[in-house]
């Protein structure tokens, strides 16, 4: 009987575990879910626009902001925080709470 109670105690334990995500501080460039790491212009012999006005244009496309790191695109969660647009295309550090590769951003820091 002890064996079955350790045993099911190990189990919640580590669920929850699971489910606790602290939050983290991810250093990258806010981009768009179109683009991601390249800004293009899309047409021949026109120059690439800068990254701010390509993911400002993107989201007004319908595109998500995201986060670019060297290695990972992490989604953002909360889509409606103003600081995106104000750091759209900067190098930026994003403090928030992360499930999966989605980011529930809390704070923004240029870099």
């Amino acid at each position: 009987m002890k064996s079955a109670v350790t045993l099911a105690a190990v189990i919640v334990l580590g669920f929850a575990g699971l489910s606790y995500s602290a939050e983290q501080t991810i250093a990258g460039q806010i981009s768009d879910s179109a683009c991601n790491r390249k800004h293009e212009s899309g047409a021949e012999n026109v120059p690439t626009p800068p990254d701010a006005d390509c993911t400002l244009d993107c989201v007004r496309g319908g595109s998500k902001f995201v986060l670019v790191t060297d290695d990972k695109i992490y989604q953002i969660a909360n889509q409606d925080l103003a600081a995106l647009k104000t750091h759209a295309g900067h190098k930026v550090k994003m403090t928030g709470e992360l499930k999966g590769d989605s980011l529930t951003v809390s704070k923004i820091e240029m870099q």
